[in-house]
């Protein structure tokens, strides 16, 4: 048997009589396929108080604690603690060693060719740990960011002041004062700019196999029997109708593709401008979001070339009849 290397292996219990039993246990499974735990890097530690002169562990680029907190903050259970994931010291210098190396990769480039290799590392770090307690890391990483930056400025121009330097390459963009690009060109993106969204739990009674599909098509995004575009407009809009409100209950729900802004209106017609609403929700969508349907072109007989149809009891043209002129066929 051959395990990937490195191995990561986590073991919760309240008792470290029991972590110490599996961790033996542990040693004589993997002696027996050649393998064994590195001393240097298993360790025991307590979540909420010191042991053995630590303090929770990292997991994934995560740091996994406890912290101690008033009866009234520590959620219904009343707990007095609270458990909090969040970027790893590690992942942050990584990161910044990651941000550091590319700028000076690109001393002498161009501010919009380093804006380019910065903005996927920025956001691939962040969407990676925005589901954690990261709003001030993601505030200290910019800040660090921010000094790298700068150096880098005031090395293109030796003989200009800082206050020259940030205003040549920091704009004002919104409410945003203090954005790096160029003032017609793509900015740089921020860590501070990703939203946090917390990693929701599988309800205890759900089941990928249990047939609900209205639930795990919003919670993934897709589903064998639900088209891909309004699955993942489902896990845009968290299972709810954009209109009402209300939960898609059941896949006979007639559901249906709407446009935010009418397409009559200037509106696209890409993902973004789309949602997904009851088919009763969309009629009353569209009879008060002034969407109209282009009616079908008049043809006015009078300004045709030829002299139109023979009425059976006039016996004359429509276009003579129209004018008054009953003028009977020969």
């Amino acid at each position: 048997m051959q395990l990937p290397r490195p191995t990561l292996l986590v073991v919760l219990h309240e008792d470290v009589r029991v972590i110490e039993q599996v961790r033996h246990l542990a040693a004589q499974w993997l002696a027996g396929v050649g393998l064994e735990l590195k001393p240097e890097k298993t360790r025991i530690s307590h979540t909420l108080t010191p042991y053995a002169g630590h303090v929770g562990f990292d997991f994934l680029g995560f740091t996994v604690r406890q912290y101690r907190v008033g009866y009234h903050r520590s959620g219904v259970l009343r707990l007095g603690f609270k458990t909090w994931i969040k970027p790893s010291k590690a992942s942050q210098q990584r990161h910044y060693v990651a941000l550091a190396d590319a700028v000076r990769r690109h001393r002498t480039a161009t501010q919009r060719q380093l804006i380019g290799a910065l903005t996927p590392l920025i956001r691939g770090w962040a969407n990676y740990h925005a589901g954690g307690v990261a709003k001030a890391v993601f505030n200290r990483m910019d800040h660090r960011l921010f000094g790298r930056l700068l150096r880098w400025a005031r090395r293109r121009h030796p003989k200009k002041s800082t206050a020259w330097v940030v205003r040549r390459y920091w704009h004002t963009r919104g409410a945003n004062h203090w954005v790096y690009g160029p003032p017609d060109g793509p900015c740089l993106a921020s860590h501070a700019s990703t939203p946090i969204r917390r990693h929701v739990l599988v309800r205890r009674d759900a089941s990928p196999y249990d047939g609900n599909w209205a639930y795990w098509a919003s919670r993934l995004g897709r589903h064998p029997d639900l088209p891909a575009s309004k699955a993942a407009l489902l896990k845009r809009q968290q299972g709810r109708c954009a209109w009402c409100g209300r939960y898609f209950t059941e896949l006979g729900d007639l559901m249906e593709s709407d446009h935010c802004l009418p397409r009559s209106r200037g509106g696209s017609n890409t993902a973004s401008n789309r949602q997904l609403l009851h088919a009763h929700c969309h009629d009353a969508k569209t009879a008060t979001d002034g969407a109209h349907r282009r009616e079908p072109p008049e043809v006015s007989l009078t300004t045709t070339g030829h002299r139109g149809a023979v009425c059976r009891e006039t016996r004359t043209h429509g276009s003579e009849g129209e004018r008054g002129a009953a003028r009977p066929l020969a």
